[in-house]
């Protein structure tokens, strides 16, 4: 350890005031601790550094925080209710506010560790903030507070890299490697004087420091990585948090549970690591711990003990034990100090003493007594003399500005609270978010292909159009959807930018860079990507298409493309970072596309636009590149017109003074039409605008950039609720309330659990009490890398498991301690397991694992259920149909007051705290009625001690009354330790160190080890600690002992293989145990589809949040685009928009698609996870119940949309039932089923929704609309083979066939008959084929012709759509529907159930899931 604490001793020279010169170049065993810091003393000296300290103190301290403590849950009922209204106004004005912490007082002096111990909700996270100055997220903070001499706001203006917060969780860029974060953080916080070394010298040597302290050196290279990007375990994040924090060289930090995910061991490195740190650069440290032992208690100068908000105790830790003591409560048999200070505060866990006076028991009584106790009175004088000592102290207070001061680089505002120039910061984060992008390489290259394919199906759809005028409507089509598309890719960005929001908050707290500073480094490294994929996008378009060939043509195409692409990156960017919410961003991004694909002018000419909308066109930078790009592609254009009038049979010899094309922009006599006229007269469009354009399009764009600027910088805030508790609605809040203040408390030899007696628990089990073992032998397990190389994660590991007995799975992170549960639990799918399992001497039953309970360490469930409704589930699914459901309620309600949740029984599981969730999940296993065994996987993990313990003491009463239950724990205390029958001990690559009893107070563990050579352990030493620091456990830690073949050699291993020997021979002499049901799944098929109905349905109706943005955008969308073509008209421009009205009606069913795939994946993420291993129900049950419950909300959805958007775009009523049967009911279910279909596929929603972006863009494009029928040559097969084809063909025609067209002034055609001839005998021929009419044919003279007559042959001719197929269009909706359903099961099938070689280039794609090797 001596290495160790050097390192972190120099490493902390780093951290307020490091300008080091050590020589420290290499980290070995030469290191020399005192050297080092003598020549860095010397140095700082003779370089006339100052270094400097901040104390904080705090009086009369008071949180305020938003929300109630309990309430009810939001239905779409209750949200929908207008009686609600009132209240829903009231609490929006006037919101609920409680104190979250109150009459906080104290001081931590510069060198001191302040430890923070509380239950969960106690607050202790809350009063970490306060301290660390992270005000933002409260409602409000009262009190003074001090650092030394400076106030919070002028540390926040001014000094905020000194006063950092660390939060619990860690949240990284997922692509940045484990170096290139530690190394970001040392270098924007490197000072301006490094003795010599330049700031990237100073960074790497920071990095390589802090990396080789922690352990992380062999990871340095690899991506830290998140639920997609496979990166580093979760011990591993937590370390690379510990030392991003240390980089930025703070002088007051406060750690939030610094220690979860690490095991006992890393944990002890960490915290004597920051007590040196603290010790040797003159740190203020303050930290909140969970399960702390005594070894970690020890190292802190100071504790604060916080009960309900309220501060229990705060001074000496040395004193704090007998200060409870005194005050009447003791601690029980070898519990930590840590622990007894938590279990004080929890009237279920604290003892009190027999004392003549009264003793506190409430929040507030406890922090009375310590006002009034020595011990605060000694705080209130250590208080008043620290304020002498720094308030009013202008000296102290100007070194303290001088040496923060003098770290500014030269360029730097001195009174910035950054170190950086602006200049230098950008630099640094534009190379920080190269290497993102460089790690995730693999989306830019993806993007790149869908540009690439996007361009060659655009391409090939308009392949070679030709220069007539029949092309100008293709023409025109083209150019819009490359301005869309390269429009549309940029909405993609929106999750990652609100996923990174985190991790720029918390560097702008730390004082790393301005948040704007992110955003110009993503702007800049985004150009070069933007430009690529729009030349590769566009060029494949321009080629393919064969628009205008010159290479100024050409240009300004690419220009006007890329130009688009930017602009609107920066709009979507802008927007996210004016949002406070993604759902917010992802509605406004939807309802904006809308409005820019609407109010371009191409799919409705500005003359067409009610004028209360016609002002989005002028704000609309779409409109003005669409403008751009049609001028310049037609100024060249001089269209030969294929659509001369009259032509045909009779008209052989007719000279064309006497024809006229029908094209608009056409002239009499005139055989072609020039384009520039076409858009001048169709569009409004002039080539005179295209350099004003592009100045408005820029313009655009420096407005958006600077909004995403200024909207980066300063909406910073996140908002914190505080937690609530929610319960089913009609559920009395009087039910909730765990305990009460002036409860009974237990006595010593009672401290278990909180459940009504031991009677329970003897009731519930007496039914599945067994003799059956459990054994396992040379069980082995081996997976292949990425790479093809074998792994060995479990090497010839053996034991058994006996009723009635816990036994304990324990080892130091990479153990394989998870990897050995889920083998034995036979919930391993991947690699090859080798050795036997037995029950009894025999082979295990067909149904194993619906005869044992699992409960992950990931509490997984569905959170809109209740705690009886996840357990009633349970029983009603897992136990067999001959129970009666009256006896499985009633055993329900047995487990409910065995697990201590009865009266939390009504609350909804996503709403409560970790210790309930991980009884609700023990819960829902015991509603199995598990008749062999439970795996428990570190049922303790993120628990405070006193939670943990109740979770224990629990899992003890099982086992006593009969239950065989195998469980791994990660940090035991001492107390916990006990609670264990047996130990299964393994160290790294799976082998076992120690299988065997634990004895009293673990002595028989204690000897084995002391006896073949390990160091002797203490009295007062947790043997769980001991034990893993023996076999060397630990992120540095080595030991030169083999545990692993000492213990082979052991007779302790003898006796073991012997008696396993016995257990599986003695086993043999009796029958095996039989399978408890002969059919796969413990209930019929239709019962299971009836429960998921009930639980999707109740999923569905209280997910609030989900149902109203889907009926909001359904009732939004549908106003909005039936008042954009409000006006009635008759013309064939106005049949064209009523065309469009129907088309962008289905172009809604995209986000509506998207927001029904993420209820559709987590549902089927919970069964791939908990229900499918344990044999619930089958997977078709699930399926099927998903799409029963999803369809009528859709159905809903669009019946609203269909009332807000039929009759406001003006349709007949009489052709109202049709449409509502398309839009309204068919529509609905085709996109629903299509939507599962697509997401049957995805491992993940964001996956999801780029293959349903995709593939649904084939739907959009082949259906005739963008591209008609008669110009899609090849693609004419696509065609048939689009959904959309009969959708838009069956409404279409059915809405719009069969109608009189009137021209308006602009289609009409005017020409000259021959002499002698009337307009009507001169047409009379054509008409009678072509169609159209005369509007003077008795005129001998300027023939006023209008090319349509009927709205059928408009459609027709145009469109390929028929009034008469409607119907035929009705049954082919109805296959692809049902072809849709089919596709659900057999995607579903082949994706995620089928694990052999059937179809084996179709892998199944896994759920991210905890690594095996854990």
């Amino acid at each position: 350890m001596h290495n160790r604490e050097s390192l972190v001793k120099d490493s902390a020279t780093n951290v307020c005031s490091p300008e080091k010169k050590a020589d420290v170049t290499s980290l070995d065993e030469a290191f020399n601790l005192e050297q080092t810091l003598r020549k860095l003393v010397q140095s700082r000296k003779e370089a006339g550094i100052e270094g400097r300290e901040l104390g904080v103190i705090f009086q009369d301290l008071r949180v305020v925080g938003l929300g109630a403590t309990a309430s009810h849950n939001d239905t779409i009922g209750s949200v929908l209710n207008p009686f609600n209204a009132i209240e829903f106004v009231r609490k929006a004005r006037h919101p609920p506010i409680r104190d979250i912490i109150n009459g906080f007082e104290g001081v931590v002096k510069p060198g001191e560790m302040l430890l923070v111990l509380g239950r969960p909700g106690s607050g202790c996270s809350t009063f970490l903030k306060a301290l660390s100055n992270k005000r933002d997220e409260f409602h409000a903070v009262h009190g003074d507070v001090y650092y030394d001499a400076l106030l919070p706001e002028e540390v926040t203006i001014h000094f905020r890299g000194d006063v950092t917060y660390c939060p619990e969780d860690d949240i990284h860029f997922p692509t940045l490697t484990v170096s290139q974060t530690i190394r970001f953080a040392a270098r924007v916080r490197a000072p301006n004087s490094r003795l010599g070394r330049s700031r990237t010298e100073y960074a790497n040597l920071a990095t390589d420091l802090l990396m080789t302290l922690f352990g992380l050196q062999h990871a340095k290279d690899t991506p830290i990585g998140d639920a997609i990007v496979r990166g580093i375990s979760g011990g591993e994040k937590k370390r690379v948090s510990i030392c991003e924090a240390l980089a930025t060289r703070t002088c007051l930090t406060a750690w939030d549970n610094a220690t979860r995910g690490l095991d006992s061991s890393t944990a002890l490195e960490y915290v004597q690591a920051l007590r040196t740190a603290t010790d040797v650069g003159r740190l203020t440290s303050i930290v909140s711990l969970y399960q702390a032992s005594e070894l970690l208690y020890e190292q802190f100068d100071k504790v604060c003990v916080i009960y309900e908000g309220k501060m229990a105790y705060f001074g000496p830790a040395k004193k704090a034990r007998q200060y409870f003591i005194d005050l009447g409560y003791e601690p029980a048999n070898r519990q930590t100090t840590a622990d007894f200070l938590v279990a004080v505060t929890d009237p279920n866990a604290r003892i009190p003493r027999q004392l003549p006076i009264p003793i506190p028991r409430k929040a507030s009584e406890f922090a009375a007594s310590f006002l009034r106790s020595n011990s605060g009175k000694e705080n209130k004088k250590e208080i008043s003399s620290y304020r002498e000592t720094f308030l009013g102290d202008e000296g102290k207070a100007g070194n303290y500005k001088r040496s923060a001061w003098a770290e500014h680089a030269k360029r730097a505002r001195k009174t910035s609270p950054y170190i950086l120039s602006l200049t230098m910061q950008t630099s640094a984060v534009v190379i920080r978010r190269w290497q993102i992008f460089r790690g995730a390489m693999a989306i830019t290259l993806v993007n790149l292909f869908a540009f690439a394919f996007q361009g060659i199906i655009i391409g090939t759809v308009f392949l070679k159009v030709a220069d007539n005028t029949a092309a100008f409507f293709s023409r025109s089509g083209v150019i819009y959807f490359a301005l869309l598309f390269s429009a549309l890719m940029a909405m993609a960005e929106i999750p990652a930018l609100f996923s990174q929001r985190p991790i720029v908050l918390r560097h702008q707290q730390w004082g790393l860079y301005h948040p704007f500073i992110e955003a110009v480094a993503l702007t800049i490294v985004d150009l070069p990507v933007t430009f690529l994929s729009t030349l590769v996008f566009g060029g494949l378009i321009y080629a393919l298409v064969g628009l205008q060939k010159s290479a100024g043509q050409f240009f300004i195409f690419y220009l006007f493309v890329v130009t688009m692409g930017v602009v609107m990156r920066a709009y979507f960017r802008a927007l996210s970072a004016a949002c406070e919410s993604e759902a917010a961003a992802q509605t406004l991004a939807g309802v904006s596309v809308l409005a820019l694909a609407l109010y371009t002018g191409y799919s409705m000419p500005l003359t067409s636009m009610i004028w209360a909308l016609r002002w989005i066109t002028y704000i609309n930078p779409f409109k003005y590149g669409f403008d751009s790009l049609m001028t310049n592609e037609f100024r060249t254009i001089n269209g030969t017109c294929n659509n001369l009038v009259p032509q045909g049979p009779g008209y052989e010899g007719v000279s064309l003074s006497n024809q006229v094309c029908t094209t608009i922009g056409a002239l009499p006599g005139e055989p072609t039409v020039q384009g520039s006229r076409f858009v001048e007269l169709a569009f409004g469009y002039s080539y005179n605008h295209l350099w004003r354009n592009f100045g408005i399009m820029i313009a655009f764009g420096v407005l958006f950039l600077s909004a995403l600027f200024f909207f980066t910088e300063i909406n910073t805030r996140t908002k914190n609720h505080s937690s609530v508790v929610l319960y089913k609605r009609g559920t009395e809040f009087d039910e909730v309330s765990t305990t009460t203040e002036d409860d009974v408390e237990n006595a010593p030899e009672s401290k278990d659990v909180t459940v009504p007696s031991s009677n329970n628990s003897q009731v519930l089990f007496n039914k599945i009490k067994t003799e059956d073992v459990f054994s396992f032998s040379h069980v082995s397990y081996t997976i292949e890398t990425p790479d093809g190389q074998h792994k060995q994660l479990l090497d010839d590991v053996s034991g058994y498991v006996s009723p009635g007995k816990l036994t304990a799975l324990m080892g130091e992170s990479g153990a394989g301690k998870t990897t050995l549960l889920n083998v034995l639990a036979q919930r391993v799918d991947v690699g090859v397991v080798t050795g036997d399992h037995f029950i009894n001497g025999h082979a295990l039953p067909e149904d194993f694992q619906s005869q044992t309970g699992y409960c992950q360490q990931l509490d997984t469930h569905l959170p809109t259920a209740t705690i009886r409704e996840a357990l009633l589930f349970s029983a009603k699914l897992r136990q067999p149909s001959s129970v009666s459901l009256a006896e499985k309620e009633e055993y329900v309600d047995k487990c409910l007051q065995m697990c201590g949740l009865w009266t939390q029984r009504n609350a909804l599981i996503g709403s409560l705290g970790v210790e309930f969730r991980k009884r609700t999940t023990i819960g829902v296993e015991l509603a199995a009625k598990p008749r062999l065994l439970l795996f428990l996987d570190e049922p303790t993990s993120g628990l405070d001690s006193q939670s943990a313990w109740n979770i224990m003491a629990f899992l003890r009463s099982l086992a006593d009354n009969g239950q065989a239950i195998l469980c791994t724990i990660h940090q035991p205390s001492a107390e916990l330790f006990q609670v264990f029958d047996r130990l299964l001990l393994l160290k790294k690559g799976g082998q076992t160190v120690y299988f065997g009893k634990l004895g009293h107070n673990a002595t028989t563990l204690i000897q084995y080890f002391e006896k073949h050579g390990s160091r002797p352990c203490g009295p007062a030493e947790n043997p769980a600690e001991f034990m893993l620091e023996v076999i060397g456990a630990g992120a540095t830690a080595t030991v030169k002992e083999d545990w692993h073949q000492i213990w082979r050699e052991s007779s302790e291993n003898e006796i073991f293989q012997k008696e396993l020997e016995q257990i599986i021979a003695s086993g043999r002499s009796r029958p095996p145990v039989e399978a408890a049901r002969r059919t796969e799944f413990p209930t019929s098929w239709g019962n299971q589809v009836i429960e998921l109905i009930k639980r999707d349905a109740s999923y569905h109706y209280r997910d609030a949040t989900y149902l109203f943005a889907k009926l909001i955008l359904n009732v939004f969308s549908g106003l909005f685009i039936g008042f954009s073509f409000f006006k009635k008209e008759n013309s064939i421009q106005g049949f064209q928009n009523k065309l469009f009205s129907i088309y962008f009606g289905l172009v809604l069913s995209v986000p509506l698609s998207n927001q029904l795939q993420i209820p559709f994946l987590a549902t089927r993420a919970i069964y791939e996870i908990r229900e499918r291993p344990s044999r619930m129900y089958s997977w078709t049950a699930l399926i099927t119940a998903q799409i029963l419950v999803e369809v009528p909300w859709n159905i809903l959805g669009s019946t609203l949309y269909f009332l807000t958007w039929y009759w406001t775009s003006r349709f007949t009523t009489d052709r109202a039932g049709y449409a509502y049967l398309g839009v309204g009911v068919l529509l609905p279910i085709y996109y629903t089923t299509i939507a599962q279909a697509i997401a049957s596929m995805a491992p993940n929603a964001e996956i999801a929704a780029i293959l349903f972006g995709f593939l649904f863009s084939f739907v959009l494009t082949f259906n005739g609309v963008m591209q008609p029928f008669r110009e899609l040559g090849w693609w004419k097969w696509m065609y048939h083979l689009s959904p959309f084809t009969y959708v838009v063909e069956g409404l279409t025609g059915a809405i719009l066939g069969h109608q009189d067209v009137t021209c308006s002034a602009v289609e009409i055609v005017r020409l000259n008959p021959p002499g002698g001839q009337s307009c009507g005998q001169y047409m009379a021929a054509f008409i009678s084929y072509a169609g159209g009419y005369l509007l003077n044919p008795d005129a001998l003279a300027d023939c006023e012709f209008c090319g349509i007559q009927s709205s059928d042959q408009f459609l027709g001719y145009s469109f390929n759509i028929f009034y008469d197929n409607r119907w035929r269009d009705v049954g082919a909706l109805v296959g692809f529907i049902g072809l849709n359903i089919v596709a659900i099961y057999v995607f579903t099938y082949l994706f995620r159930i089928h694990t052999g070689s059937f179809l084996p280039f179709l892998k199944k794609a896994k759920n991210p899931k905890k690594d095996q090797s854990s």
